[in-house]
């Protein structure tokens, strides 16, 4: 499979291209960005541990680059305000694509993807990348088996970004991630979409939205959460942070009267009624990007998109109901 990297920055060059070197079915035609010095730090991107020995790539500046390098499928690593465009352009002349998460900012802005077909929007996987991994899949089958009771009380506290004063360039980019929307619709995108598949349903209602600004110099607020009501009486309450100082640690739990699990946010351990730990082979996100690189190339021979764009906007339409809902509560 003939792929190109279309968003150089620190997911795609860090997880999305190491990933894709390797996989044993995939061949890198192109790396492309808009930015010309993110474009030079690809023409010198050599080979390492664990690469596949290849120093260089031929490197494009955008979509026209990659549509006349002929490959058969791109990964698009850019910022969900300009995602929408730059996959329905690929889907349309031919492409598999696997575009990084939210799908886009708004389900305004989503409309766009109206224009694909059934079977352009077949071929587009979204980079809900952390579904994949095997702890989303034993928690969702304890789940499913009874292992925790039902109905189950959900925690979700997601909390990342730390604010940095000593690196302008995060700061420059969470900035200006805030002011296309509250953590919610960025963070959320994950944390929506394995609610709706770990409790089996996107959620009945929206309780409780709220929002807080902890500094003045922030566009929007960076603290934001809700109360979610799911089928079967799940109740989920979630939290979204940024650019704090310190952060509160990052898991998800969930309760019911038969069991109690804890998923560590950080490596994705697990742990039952607090004494069984259950560890996975490899680091959380290579084995992570690593299965979803796996979908990618079945995709690529017929297989169905996992997850899928429906799937993307499914968690985009909560994300943005709960950061409309906490605009009106915000301090």
């Amino acid at each position: 499979m003939l792929v190109a990297l279309l968003g150089l920055g620190d997911i795609g060059l860090g997880a999305h291209l190491p990933a894709l070197e390797r996989h044993p079915a995939i061949e890198i035609a192109l790396l492309a960005d808009v930015s010309p010095e993110r474009r030079r730090a690809a023409t010198e991107y050599g080979s390492g541990p664990g690469r596949r020995g290849v120093p260089r790539y031929e490197v494009g500046s955008g979509l026209d680059d990659v549509l006349a390098a002929g490959v058969d499928g791109v990964v698009f690593a850019t910022p969900p305000w300009v995602t929408p465009d730059l996959v329905v352009r690929a889907a349309q002349a031919g492409l598999c694509v696997l575009a990084e998460k939210p799908v886009a900012t708004s389900i305004e802005a989503a409309a766009v993807y109206a224009q694909l077909s059934p079977a352009e929007r077949a071929r587009v996987q979204v980079g809900l990348t952390y579904r994949h991994d095997p702890a989303i899949q034993t928690l969702a089958g304890w789940i499913a088996n009874g292992v925790l009771g039902t109905p189950l009380l959900v925690r979700a506290h997601i909390y990342d970004e730390m604010r940095r004063l000593d690196d302008v360039e995060h700061l420059e980019r969470m900035h200006a991630t805030l002011e296309r929307g509250m953590p919610v619709i960025h963070e959320g995108a994950h944390v929506l979409d394995w609610l709706s598949y770990l409790l089996q349903g996107r959620p009945e209602r929206i309780d409780g939205a709220w929002s807080l600004q902890t500094a003045t110099d922030l566009p929007a607020p960076n603290l934001v959460g809700a109360r979610l009501i799911y089928p079967g009486g799940h109740v989920a309450l979630a939290e979204f942070g940024w650019m704090t100082d310190s952060l509160p640690r990052c898991e998800i739990t969930v309760l019911g009267d038969r069991g109690y699990a804890v998923l560590d946010g950080t490596d994705f351990t697990l742990t039952l009624n607090n004494r069984e730990l259950v560890r996975f082979d490899g680091e959380k996100v290579p084995r992570c990007f690593d299965r979803q690189v796996e979908r990618f190339v079945a995709l690529h021979t017929g297989g169905p998109a996992e997850p899928s764009l429906a799937d993307g906007i499914a968690a985009l339409r909560t994300a943005e109901e709960i950061a409309t809902r906490a605009s009106g509560e915000s301090r």
